[in-house]
């Protein structure tokens, strides 16, 4: 048993454990169920609930993957930066694809929006297209 100052305390009745948890106002929490004996801790259980919830939340939490592309990207770049997005998605995080131009390719916006359509149509069996903004050249995959 674990007291609520941290504190090893050994092999202890289940009826001692309840009367120094109830001295220190405190719950009897068995945090995991050993082989032998289980381990039991004094705690404030609601407050034990609301910091487990927050961790399950803050792992579960989908994150956003980021890839930018260049408009004269090449075939064996592309289908990486496609089958990594792919995994992704699998995974279920959702993937940005921003195109970015400089000098004289700001005048080929057109291959541009041609490479984010192709983008569109690779990844639609495995997601769903959240956003799609040809002016900024930014399109938003989330998991299917």
């Amino acid at each position: 048993m674990i007291d609520h100052e941290n504190n090893n305390r050994g092999l202890i009745d289940t009826r001692e454990a309840l009367q120094l948890a109830e001295k220190a106002g405190l719950d009897l929490v068995i945090v995991s169920q050993g082989a032998d004996a289980p381990v039991a801790k004094i705690l404030n259980y609601g407050k034990h609930q609301y910091q487990q919830k927050k961790r399950h939340r803050q792992s579960s939490q989908p994150t956003l993957k980021e890839v930018q592309l260049r408009p004269n990207v090449g075939e064996s770049d592309y289908s990486l930066r496609i089958d990594r997005a792919v995994e992704w998605l699998g995974k279920g995080n959702s993937v940005k694809f921003q195109i970015r131009l400089r000098g004289r390719e700001h005048q080929h916006r057109d291959r541009a929006t041609e490479l984010l359509e192709r983008v569109v149509t690779d990844l639609g069996q495995v997601g769903k297209i959240q956003s799609f903004d040809k002016r900024s050249l930014v399109v938003q995959v989330v998991p299917a």
